[in-house]
């Protein structure tokens, strides 16, 4: 995989995935912190003729003067992220646009979430396009890959997680739950229709941001930025309490 952009390519050489070559156009070359983050993986900075050389590599125009090919990205197991105490993962049915995968996974790293969840068919996968999309944060942020995820989220209630669906229409207030004593699965549904019926059926209830200005939904990655930090907020309350 070639990633590029200066997020992906300095949190690539930042995180535990192989970086086998960089190339950058001169002026990219000469900025500090590209030099410090490949001297620290001893990996050399090949520097090229211009930004059209890059973008040929690259495959996008959107390279910021900077690529680098990088090891196939490894997925986690989901098994896994069910076993941490008190997990928060993102569970993500059917989301198809990279810029809407990687926004999410970017909120869902800073945020300190477990990991992400994604189904193997009718899903975007970690490209260098979602690389680029969550400024890197797929380097550090673990993402499965299930077959089936309304099976995933049989098996989380299973683990002693609540699964919790995002509904634009008909569920409860996003506030009105109580997100702190146990492991969440927050699940988001896919741009256009949303939750498929058995993946929302398969979740313990269903939430609903306020909608109160004339556009009838959010954009998913923002519907997930304001959910994800109420869950992050009530945690945070609880444990402040509990010292």
């Amino acid at each position: 995989m070639v990633v590029y952009g200066r997020n992906a390519v300095h949190e690539a050489l930042r995180g535990p995935r192989e970086v086998q070559h960089v190339w950058a156009t001169a002026s990219a070359a000469a900025e500090p912190w590209l030099a410090a983050a490949a001297a620290g993986r001893r990996v050399d900075v090949n520097v090229v003729a211009d930004g059209d050389w890059v973008q040929r590599r690259a495959g996008s125009p959107d390279h910021q003067g900077v690529c680098a090919q990088v090891a196939a990205y490894r997925y986690a197991d989901a098994d896994e992220l069910l076993r941490v105490r008190r997990p928060l993962i993102v569970a993500l049915d059917e989301i198809q646009d990279p810029q809407n995968l990687g926004a999410i996974v970017r909120t869902a790293e800073c945020a300190g979430a477990t990991g992400v969840v994604i189904p193997e068919r009718r899903s975007a996968e970690v490209t260098a396009a979602v690389c680029k999309a969550s400024a890197g944060a797929v380097e550090h942020l673990p993402i499965a890959r299930v077959r089936n995820l309304a099976d995933f989220l049989v098996e989380a209630r299973d683990a002693g997680a609540w699964c919790y669906g995002a509904e634009g229409v008909g569920g409860r207030p996003y506030t009105s739950i109580d997100y702190a004593g146990a492991g969440v699965v927050l699940v988001l549904g896919s741009e256009g229709r949303g939750l498929r019926p058995r993946v929302a059926a398969s979740c313990d209830g269903l939430v609903a941001l306020p909608l109160r200005g004339q556009i009838e939904s959010l954009n998913v990655s923002a519907a997930a930025s304001a959910l994800i930090y109420e869950i992050v907020r009530q945690r945070d309350a609880a444990d402040r309490a509990a010292r």
